[in-house]
């Protein structure tokens, strides 16, 4: 069982002794095969944010259970983050070895408390960027500098590809592909993508270069000498780039420090905002459903409706059409 799904076959990995072959049958049959299906689905998003990780998820560390929570806090309501959470625990409790379930550790149950209050009475989900804040954002950078050359790059292309943080942390020089019409970037490991096939995302040119995503890239790579590796990286104290990979949380911290510069309230805003932001702006511009979700990658129409609702606040407001339509 190279996952470690134990569920779907529970009396064949207990190992209770005590009990007799009937009553294991009746454990075994607990569980109705669509809920053990859903089991299965969100132990299976656990195992790939491991593997991109570089964590283990049989077995794991309690910490490696809270800095999931606080990973899917980013875009997941708090009922499917509680919803995983006791899929993983109840994966191990039917495990049938003698491995300590790290859902019951004080820290996650502390993380799963901060988690209902944070997401209970501050929002639903990071308040989305628009493209004309990202304008301004970029306006007040000092682009004489090398970190604002790199942080105008994550803006950018974190906008323009709708991308997850720890996608776009995880991207590499070699994933990106230049071609007459744009670039096509290619992510190797990704929450949708439990084949690990790779999906690609292509990012035409604009004809106002200040805010090319392309020109952007292009400009932080070549003043930080950077040929091949990690795309986004970290700084020395003496303010060279370091061979390290930029962390999700950096990208995040990144998002907020610029939300801030303009005035905004950085608790608000996260590095989801970015693949918000696109997706609601697509959708205030009238761009079909379909598209937006071949650019986000979105399996399910259901986020991206959430997405098209909210921009249908506005366009479809009568009181835009009472007093903002041409007379």
């Amino acid at each position: 069982m190279d996952n470690h799904f134990f569920l779907r076959d529970f009396s064949t990995n207990s190992q209770s002794e005590g009990l007799s072959d009937k009553s294991m049958n009746s454990l075994s049959v607990t569980k109705a095969s669509h809920t053990v299906d859903a089991y299965e689905s969100d132990w299976n998003d656990f195992c790939d944010w491991c593997r991109y990780h570089h964590q283990t998820s049989y077995p794991a560390q309690p910490e490696t259970i809270v800095n999931y929570i606080n990973d899917l806090a980013d875009y997941a309501k708090a009922s499917t983050i509680r919803r995983r959470i006791s899929a993983i625990s109840e994966n191990y409790n039917a495990s049938g070895d003698h491995v300590e379930n790290p859902c019951r550790a004080w820290i996650v149950k502390e993380a799963l408390i901060g988690l209902t209050r944070l997401k209970g009475t501050v929002q639903k989900g990071k308040t989305p960027i628009y493209w004309e804040e990202i304008e301004e954002m970029i306006h007040r950078m000092d682009l004489s500098s090398l970190q604002a050359l790199r942080d105008r790059a994550v803006l950018l292309l974190g906008f323009m590809g709708a991308f997850r943080r720890s996608e776009l942390a995880g991207l590499d020089v070699e994933d990106i592909r230049k071609y007459p019409q744009g670039i096509v970037v290619t992510i190797r490991h990704s929450k949708t993508d439990q084949t690990s096939a790779g999906q690609q995302i292509g990012i035409p040119y604009l004809s106002h270069s200040s805010m090319d995503c392309i020109h952007a890239l292009q400009e932080w790579l070549t003043a930080a000498g950077i040929t091949s590796g990690p795309l986004f990286r970290s700084f020395l104290k003496n303010g060279k780039v370091s061979s390290r990979r930029l962390s999700d949380k950096s990208i995040n911290l990144i998002v907020k420090k610029y939300a801030a510069s303009i005035g905004l309230n950085p608790e608000m805003y996260g590095a989801h905002s970015l693949r918000h932001g696109f997706a609601t702006y697509a959708a205030l511009q009238g761009v079909e459903e379909r598209l937006i979700m071949k650019q986000t990658r979105h399996r399910s129409v259901e986020m991206v409706r959430r997405y098209i609702n909210e921009a249908d606040l506005f366009t479809n407001n009568p009181i835009d059409k009472i007093f903002n339509q041409p007379k």
